[in-house]
């Protein structure tokens, strides 16, 4: 199940020749309503590609029919002539389902500082019209991803209270260059839900804050990063706020775990829990610092529960502690004790995948978790080679 699990949306992927692979590279997600509401996210780097530039536009009044996205290029960096490629790309798009280029998202993912083909981009645009369907979900997750191993795919199902089933489902891209900044990497969700745009941006807003903000790969954020949520309230379902928004976390936090699952060359996925924080900012500046020491990532890929390299980060930070009173558990066993040695370390075990790191400030009662993963061999070569 996926973006088009809930009702009102059809969706296609198709092969437009972008890729030199030959693989899937464009795909078309479409909100039949009655409701056609929308918000996004984006990058907050400077540097934003054409396609940020637009869709910030698009998504200003709060509707969205359409969103087009394509992997093998990210139009970003690229002038003008890039900005009129994506406008160009909206307008295919509105004339093949009779809409508004305004309603249009459009986004893109892939290398930097080079043209789309557009003489491979319309022709696209028209065969995934033509191949839209209530089951094509599968088939545009598979479309977006670059340097994806896998497609990423989720869905919640929840009830409204007068017992009405809404539903809300997610795709998302990324493998690299994930880091937060409003939002991090692709991703598209969509629910049936009866729900105003005012309400969506909020609910998306506070979604992203605690996932997608937090999943934090390798510290290089992207130009191009969008999340975007499209409600049709073909469901007749009015959740509340609350409800709603649980469940458009839930379908981000598995995206985003799918995302550090599928982190570039990556053999552990590291969640860092910092608990005990004077203030949840505190507990996600700590947890981000430690997720961005290459020191301690390279030491989880070499198995090593190197408990110093964690201290050492948590030092640089502003957040309230007193250093003679952390303590640092790996895999729950806790191996720095009131910011000295603790239990043996050798008796953490990092031979699994998944990674556990527990930080104790004392000094609060917040928390929050960062979802990292380790630093490899894997992960120098592929970036070392990706654009040649």
């Amino acid at each position: 199940m996926t973006i088009t699990a809930p009702q009102g949306f059809r969706a296609a992927g198709v092969k437009a020749g972008i890729k030199a692979s030959g693989n899937p590279d464009l795909a078309l997600v479409v909100n039949d309503g009655p409701l056609k509401a929308g918000a996004a996210v984006f990058t907050s780097n400077r540097v934003a590609a054409a396609p940020v530039h637009w869709s910030r536009q698009v998504v200003s009044d709060g509707r969205v029919d359409a969103v087009v996205l394509n992997s093998g290029g990210a139009n970003a960096c690229t002038g003008p002539q890039g900005f009129q490629n994506t406008h160009a790309t909206a307008e295919k798009v509105a004339d093949v389902l009779g809409i508004s280029a305004s309603d249009v998202v459009v986004c893109s993912t892939g290398l930097i500082g080079e043209h789309l083909p557009m003489d491979k981009i319309l022709p696209g645009v028209e065969a995934a019209a033509a191949g839209l369907s209530e089951d094509g979900g599968s088939a545009a997750a598979t479309a977006i991803m670059t340097t994806d191993s896998v497609a990423k795919e989720a869905v919640f199902t929840g009830t409204d209270a007068e017992g009405k089933t809404f539903t809300v489902g997610g795709i998302a891209k990324g493998a690299g260059m994930l880091a937060p900044g409003l939002a991090t990497m692709l991703v598209v969700l969509t629910t049936d839900a009866q729900v105003p745009a005012e309400e969506l941006d909020v609910v998306l807003r506070d979604a992203t804050r605690v996932t997608f903000d937090r999943t934090d790969s390798d510290g290089c954020m992207s130009t191009n990063d969008t999340v975007v949520l499209l409600a049709s309230g073909a469901s007749d379902a009015i959740p509340s706020a609350e409800q709603l928004g649980a469940g458009v976390t839930q379908v981000c936090a598995e995206l985003a775990r799918k995302l550090i699952g599928d982190a570039e060359g990556a053999s552990h996925d590291i969640a860092i829990r910092t608990f005990n924080a004077a203030s949840e900012r505190d507990a996600e500046v700590v947890g981000r610092s430690v997720a961005r020491s290459n020191l301690f990532k390279t030491a989880i890929f070499g198995k090593d529960p190197n408990w110093g390299r964690v201290l050492s980060s948590v030092g640089t930070t502003d957040a309230v502690f007193e250093p003679d009173q952390l303590n640092v558990s790996m895999n729950g066993i806790q191996i720095c004790r009131n910011g000295g040695i603790g239990d043996d370390r050798g008796l953490v075990d990092l031979e699994s995948r998944e990674v556990l790191v527990e930080i104790d400030l004392q000094a609060g009662d917040a928390e929050a978790t960062i979802w990292t993963n380790d630093l490899t061999h894997d992960y120098v070569h592929e970036n070392s080679a990706y654009s040649s």
